[in-house]
């Protein structure tokens, strides 16, 4: 057996194992099979990434779906993108497993949530991995279908219930465009392998601002705009914390949010030669970026403060994307699940610290009682704030840079989301770690740090925050581009070309972001530690930090525009068509049939005088009609 087809293999064997006989499954084993499942799948991923000679590789399993000239295989690709996806995939998701044991050890459902856990790891390993983009889609829906599992994972709460089916639903509004595009792909090209389709378009004369091209960019954004939840379709993210904190650690680093990211880079070489959809897909990046941020500026669920920054710096990766900074983008993807994978794990040691409190206001002080997660957590915040030398500066510094290259205001709003990014995260550390304690007794009685299971996963992941950036260390710091030297063989036929910046221009670029960022910051050590402001009570916010605590009531708004008319139309079906067509007119002619048949068998009544009677009278009907016919005739 091929090593590449194990690493799928141990997650789903995981899941097999839990998810059958997670009631005869020993609790203490649960989570020990799951994170050896997800370790192995991580072992497997960094031999072949080791022993990788830069030649993509195709596995065949078995031919699938064969239709006339058309086949459809289950087959895995091994390549650059693959392997980088692969190791952080499974390296990270190993240390949220780990972690996991810790946070959820009195938890009834343990072994349920683990095999969810694996099945989840299974389908975000088979997304990446697929040679074709219907090897994609089968991943891709996959981890829709377990993100509502774990998002409504605590189902005895009704509005977690809601938070999964929300994720669900938007997902695949999502859905549909990438499958109109896999449609379209099929339906030009004949095939949906990457190789065929990418070959065609380099040796096909394809120009720029070809249609056809076009039309399935935008059909497959719009599939990653639900996955990867940007502008309209981003509105199920936050709500996706109501799932246990290593839920949302999974969903928001290193998996399923990064897939709409995983599939444009995938698909570089049709997005170069469309550059109105990168248009698109860059403005739309930034408006994301910009309104994630703002909304995070004045959030007090620890949770939802991490979750609209997910979605900000979501946001930033779209937009390197769409002026074709491709492993810019992705640096930023393999830093982000770094830092953010932290955060909400810091964030989770918190929770279980303060007996599941999430709110900020309740909290302060904590860095005396939890100093492990507090350092941690320090460093995370360092780096998501792009404040160097940690790993956030350089991947979000990269981003913007090549975006100056392309458009200046659009660089001006960047930096202005970094500095809203800066603000909102160290007024979220220091609203939680320093200061008076703000909450009860009994949760002060009961602060203590979390036990090793969920430190150590921490402390890993700092170092990593802490050294990420070095991965592609500017050229203008004596450093080697390693991570975009690897990958730039994926994009050898997008013509990509970047203006020339020189050293001093990008040395100036790099103090206006960090002094921004640094500024931001030490407002936010002003308003909360040396004033010791405590954001108001909930119901008491005013004016424009109303409407930015209750986010633009932009789900108000969908709900009156999209929500309340599907109702109210379910509903007149339900009451009026249900009743006129289905009751009256299905069921009306139903029970006149049968009405007239128990009244006409009662001429059937076994006398043989009658029947005779009703021969001659029919005969001498017959006899009238004819002569009546042949006299007219």
């Amino acid at each position: 057996m091929s090593l590449i087809t194990l690493i799928p293999l141990f997650p789903l064997i995981g899941f097999l194992i839990n998810g059958i006989g997670f009631r005869h499954v020993p609790k203490s084993l649960a989570g020990i099979i799951s994170s050896a499942a997800a370790f192995a799948s991580f072992a497997c991923a960094l031999t072949l990434f080791l022993g990788f000679n830069g030649q993509p590789q195709i596995i065949h399993l078995f031919d699938w779906i064969t239709v006339g000239t058309l086949n459809i295989s289950m087959s895995f690709q091994l390549d650059q993108l693959s392997l980088l996806m692969l190791l952080i995939i499974t390296g990270v998701g190993t240390l949220i497993h780990i972690y996991s044991i810790g946070y959820m050890s009195h938890d009834e459902g343990f072994g349920k949530f683990f095999a969810f856990l694996n099945l989840f790891l299974f389908f975000m390993l088979l997304l990446v991995m697929g040679s074709n983009y219907v090897v994609m889609f089968i991943g891709w829906e996959g981890v829709g279908l377990c993100s509502y599992l774990l998002i409504g994972f605590w189902n005895k709460n009704s509005n977690y219930g809601n938070a999964a089916r929300k994720a669900f639903i938007m997902n695949r509004i999502g859905d549909l465009g990438f499958l109109l595009g896999i449609f379209l792909i099929i339906n030009h090209f004949g095939s949906v392998e990457y190789s065929e389709v990418f070959s065609r378009i380099a040796e096909g004369g394809y120009s720029s601002g070809d249609k056809t091209l076009f039309y399935i960019t935008i059909l497959l954004f719009i599939g990653a705009m639900g996955k990867s939840a940007q502008i309209p379709l981003y509105t199920w993210l936050p709500d996706a914390m109501a799932g246990p904190t290593p839920v949302s650690a999974l969903i928001h680093a290193a998996t399923m949010v990064t897939a709409g990211i995983y599939m444009i880079i995938r698909s570089n070489i049709m997005y170069s030669l469309a550059p109105e959809t990168l248009d698109i897909v860059a403005w739309v990046g930034l408006a994301t970026a910009l309104l994630a941020a703002s909304i995070g500026l004045f959030q007090n669920d620890i949770k939802k403060v991490l979750a609209y920054s997910t979605v900000s710096q979501l946001g930033y990766m779209f937009m390197g994307l769409g002026v074709m900074a491709y492993s810019s983008s992705f640096f930023h993807v393999m830093t982000h699940a770094f830092f953010k994978a932290l955060l909400f794990l810091g964030a989770g040691s918190v929770i279980h610290a303060m007996s599941d409190e999430q709110d900020i206001r309740s909290m302060g002080g904590l860095r005396k009682k939890l100093p492990i997660t507090f350092i941690t957590f320090l460093i995370a915040t360092i780096a998501i704030s792009g404040i160097p030398p940690f790993a956030g500066f350089f991947s979000k510094d990269e981003i913007l840079a090549h975006v100056f290259e392309h458009n200046k205001l659009m660089w001006a709003f960047g930096v202005l989301g970094s500095i809203m990014t800066s603000f909102y995260m160290f007024r979220l550390l220091f609203l939680t770690f320093f200061g008076e304690f703000r909450g009860t007794e009994k949760q002060k009685h009961h602060l203590h740090e979390s036990p090793i299971a969920m430190t150590a996963p921490l402390m890993i992941l700092a170092v990593l925050s802490a050294i990420g950036g070095f991965f592609n260390f500017p050229h203008i710091f004596g450093g080697h581009a390693s991570l975009a030297e690897f990958m730039a063989p994926l994009f050898e036929h997008s013509a990509i070309e970047h203006v020339a910046v020189d050293e001093s221009l990008e040395i100036k670029l790099m103090i206006v972001s960090v002094v921004a960022a640094l500024l931001s910051a030490g407002v936010a050590y002003f308003i909360y530690v040396v004033k010791k402001t405590v954001p108001v009570a909930e119901g008491e916010e005013t004016g424009l930090q109303k409407v930015i605590y209750n986010k633009y009531y932009i789900d108000e708004l969908y709900d009156t525009l999209f929500v309340k008319p599907i109702t109210a139309l379910s509903n007149f079906f339900r009451e009026v068509i249900e009743f006129l067509v289905i009751d009256l007119i299905v069921e009306g002619v139903g029970k006149l049939v049968k009405t007239l048949s128990s009244e006409v068998r009662l001429l059937q009544n076994g006398t043989t005088g009658y029947y005779i009677f009703a021969m001659v009278l029919s005969i001498a009907a017959i006899l009238v009609w004819s002569l009546k016919s042949f006299l007219l005739g």
